[in-house]
């Protein structure tokens, strides 16, 4: 872990003197990272989300549409982080806030 922390500060202070260019490779490369992670992270609660439904459902089937319901709304919910998560990633590639004017 402390080897990853060196490794991306070391990639920070070369981001920070860089020109342009080196700034705008930097963004693809933390927006793809943080892109996975938003999605594996969105993968792991939706999983995590259905397994529970399947099994409440399998313990009592006569609340399986309330817990249907109830699974919809939570998967909605997770994917909208996925979503705000890529929406930043594309303003960090396209709207790059550290390019400047």
């Amino acid at each position: 872990m402390k080897k990853i922390v060196f490794l991306v500060l070391g990639l920070a202070a070369f981001a920070f003197g860089a020109d342009g260019e080196m700034i705008r490779s930097y963004s693809v490369i933390a927006g793809g990272i943080g892109l996975g992670l938003a999605a594996l992270g969105g993968a792991i609660g939706m999983g995590n989300t259905a397994a529970a439904t399947i099994s409440g459902t399998a313990r009592n089937p006569g609340v399986g549409s309330k817990l249907m319901t109830t699974m919809f709304i939570a998967l909605a919910m997770i994917e909208a982080q996925v979503i705000y998560a890529l929406v930043i990633t594309l303003i960090v590639l396209y709207a790059n806030p550290m390019l400047g004017a």
